[in-house]
């Protein structure tokens, strides 16, 4: 009897090990998501697999690295190399919290070690496939699902008369990605959700 409860301890153990190891959801699987999708760009830059990177980007986002890459004249490897995101420099996979969906629109907080602020980053459903969607904000093609757990928590802050705090103009404000000029024609659509982007390409 006690042989049996062993087996099965050790079994629970490994079972254990092995689903907090698991991998991401597969690309459009049953099971992607947001969270999903930002797990496969962190482990991708890890890997420093710029194809992979690319790959959990949407091309508008892709459209936006390339014009980053020219404008500041540096290897479209090298803007990729973070996922545009200051996330990425964790040594491992940071907190993720606060999902939100709403149809083809998505985002998640992740936590930023590096600059210690949760950074609300932005995704999309392309092809059945949820996706980073900075390089949308910029073309006006992104719909925020609402405000991140961060946001809400300093407007109840601001409500409540403590310790009043500055919001971001806009949900996706705190992405730090590079800032490129946009076409005119972009520039109304957008000019809240980029107000405040931050730099994250290393120099």
């Amino acid at each position: 009897m006690l042989r049996i409860l062993l087996c099965i301890s050790a079994l629970l153990a490994v079972g254990m090990t092995f689903s907090c190891s698991s991998a991401p959801a597969a690309p459009g699987s049953a099971g992607d998501s947001p969270t999903e999708a930002y797990k496969r760009l962190y482990q991708a830059v890890k890997a420093k697999n710029t194809d992979q990177i690319k790959a959990e980007m949407t091309q508008a986002t892709q459209q936006f690295v390339g014009a980053a890459a020219e404008k500041y004249k540096k290897p479209v490897e090298q803007v990729y190399e973070n996922g545009l995101t200051g996330t990425t420099f964790a040594a491992s996979m940071p907190q993720i919290r606060d999902e939100r969906v709403n149809g083809e629109m998505g985002a998640v907080e992740v936590w930023n070690s590096k600059d210690s602020h949760w950074e609300d980053l932005p995704f999309m459903k392309e092809d059945g496939i949820w996706k980073l969607a900075v390089g949308n904000i910029y073309q006006g093609s992104y719909k925020s699902p609402g405000p991140g757990r961060d946001q809400r928590e300093k407007m109840a802050a601001n409500a409540a008369g403590q310790h009043p705090v500055e919001l971001p103009q806009a949900n996706m404000s705190n992405v730090n990605v590079v800032k490129v000029p946009m076409p005119e024609a972009n520039a109304k659509a957008s000019a809240n959700a980029n107000a405040n982007v931050r730099p994250a390409v290393r120099k």
